[in-house]
């Protein structure tokens, strides 16, 4: 190219000579004309030394400001074509890695093999190798003689150590001391490598660090999430975040989950990540609320100061102000603003005059309930449909009535503020009773109550206010007199088998002790001689 050029420089040059040679001779008059024996000798034609240093300077000056052009040029046509490549969806194609031909699979067998034949002649390499299987070899020894040195790994908690709770947990993780100590010696190897500069390297020893880390991680779920469900939800969600977060596309993962909207809410997005947040941060915040409200409970049922009614309008006020502030945590962790509550709360309130009218019924009836303590824990209730029972709890949605064969009844609170019910216990657990039995028609009845009543009251449950118990005769019967013992005793009478079946073994004993007879139906038949 450099020759071409010069090549092309000369003949322009002798051109350029040979029209300022014509030009000075056409201003003149011709010389005669030469004898024809006389032979002419041409004009010297002046010679470029390409040699001169300031013409090859400029020579190469002008070749580099070509190859510039040139390359710019390239690289805005490379440009332009990537624009319309991105624009159409038909951009330049990436190599593929795979392999397509026997020559590329045998390239890339030899690029391989070059490369473990590289690792395998560096020292760094080996020690990091080395290093991995000390590591491996020793946990498992390190970790069993913890197991039988260390006494909180060695012996299972007993049921009335201190700190039981945490003992259990350190007792349950001594399945998980070879993993930690795996991970330890690791960590320890890494940083000794990296200081040493004969090695200097320690990528080898990392990686399998993390990949250590990501299956403690799957022992510690499997050995302390009990519940199936979570135990499943947390090993297909942290597990693969883990190993994402090993080999580097965490970042990436965060920037697509952010970049996806689903809607916004004023001028904030809700992308997936978004929707993530609120279901990690809403499952933890809401177990930790549980056993909160759990203990909060329990101990606002054992102040003796307060009624059952008082403790449980107290509980039910403390539950909903602890969720409430657990829900407007999580709004806060997940990022959602308050103010977008109002969208919701507005969704909230279309769904419940479209179709949630009766939840929504059942949960401001059983805030009724609470506070008008209509009804109460502890009440002995009779139902519209003849079941009955005790409240055993007044729910948000519905009441439990657990019916004296120890089954129970879920109330929708609307029963309780809509319909008749009976409460035998509202103002009074102090009920009355009454036992029935006959007796023969020449039995002496005058003397039954001083018989019956002094037997009546050593009963332990029978009450002498506001009442004392009395014997009534009832009516006349078919087969001897009807009698009836009247009583008042403290508390529901569990079934037909609890006070009245005490008061019938006591006036079954006392008639029967004192010669008195219980009529039973008899026919008399007479029989006529012919």
């Amino acid at each position: 190219m450099f020759r071409l050029r010069v090549l092309a420089l000369t003949l322009l040059a002798l051109i350029f000579s040979s029209l300022s040679g014509w030009a000075q001779t056409s201003e003149v008059e011709p010389p005669a004309a030469a004898p024809e024996n006389v032979v002419e000798i041409p004009a010297a034609v002046p010679v470029v030394d390409l040699d001169d240093p300031a013409i090859r300077a400029a020579l190469e000056a002008r070749e580099a400001a070509d190859a510039a052009l040139a390359e710019a040029v390239r690289k805005q046509a490379e440009e332009a074509q990537n624009l319309e490549g991105k624009g159409t969806g038909e951009g330049e194609k990436k190599e593929s890695i795979i392999p397509s031909s026997p020559e590329d699979i045998k390239a890339l067998a030899a690029s391989i093999g070059d490369k473990i034949l590289g690792w395998l002649k560096s020292p760094s390499f080996l020690a990091q190798v080395g290093a991995i299987i000390f590591a491996f070899i020793v946990s498992p020894l390190v970790g069993r003689a913890l197991r039988k040195k260390v006494f909180l790994f060695r012996d299972p908690p007993v049921e009335d150590v201190k700190f039981r709770l945490i003992r259990d947990y350190i007792y349950r993780a001594r399945n998980l001391l070879r993993p930690i100590v795996f991970v330890g010696l690791l960590a320890a190897f890494a940083a000794i490598l990296t200081a040493i500069p004969a090695a200097g390297q320690s990528w080898l020893v990392k990686l399998v660090q993390s990949l250590a880390v990501v299956f403690l991680l799957y022992k510690t779920i499997t050995e302390f999430v009990g519940n199936e469900l979570i135990r499943k939800i947390a090993i297909w969600t942290v597990i693969p975040l883990a190993l994402i977060m090993t080999f580097g596309y965490f970042d990436d993962l965060i920037n697509a989950l952010n970049g996806a909207q689903i809607m916004a809410i004023g001028d904030t997005p809700i992308t997936l990540m978004t929707v993530i947040l609120l279901l990690i941060f809403g499952s933890i915040f809401f177990k930790l609320g549980n056993v909160a409200n759990a203990k909060g409970q329990s101990a606002i049922r054992s102040q003796e100061g307060l009624d059952a009614a008082t403790q449980e309008v107290v509980g039910k006020l403390f539950q909903m102000v602890l969720f409430t502030i657990i829900f407007i945590l999580v709004m806060g962790a997940a990022k959602v603003p308050l103010s977008g509550l109002v969208v919701i709360f507005s969704a909230l309130s279309l769904g419940i005059g479209l179709g949630l009218q009766p939840i929504a019924a059942n949960f401001v009836s059983g805030l009724i309930i609470l506070f008008d303590r209509s009804v109460r824990v502890g009440d002995y209730v009779v139902l519209p449909d003849g079941q009955e029972g005790f409240v055993e709890a007044i729910n948000m949605r519905n009441t439990v009535v657990e019916t004296p064969d120890g089954k129970d009844i879920m109330v929708p609170n609307t029963k309780f503020t809509e319909e008749a019910y009976e409460n035998w216990t509202h103002k009074d657990p102090r009920q009355r009773y009454e036992v029935h039995f006959s007796v023969a028609y020449d039995t002496d009845i005058d003397t039954l109550e001083d018989m019956l009543i002094p037997e009546v009251l050593k009963h332990p449950q029978v009450l002498r206010e506001p009442e004392m118990p009395d014997l009534e005769f009832r009516s006349f019967g078919d087969n001897g007199i009807n009698m009836a013992i009247e009583f008042w005793c403290d508390g529901i009478d569990d079934g037909p088998n609890k006070f009245t079946s005490d008061l019938n073994f006591i006036v079954w004993r006392t008639l029967r002790d004192n010669k008195i007879e219980i009529p039973f139906p008899q026919r008399v038949t007479h029989v006529k001689s012919v």
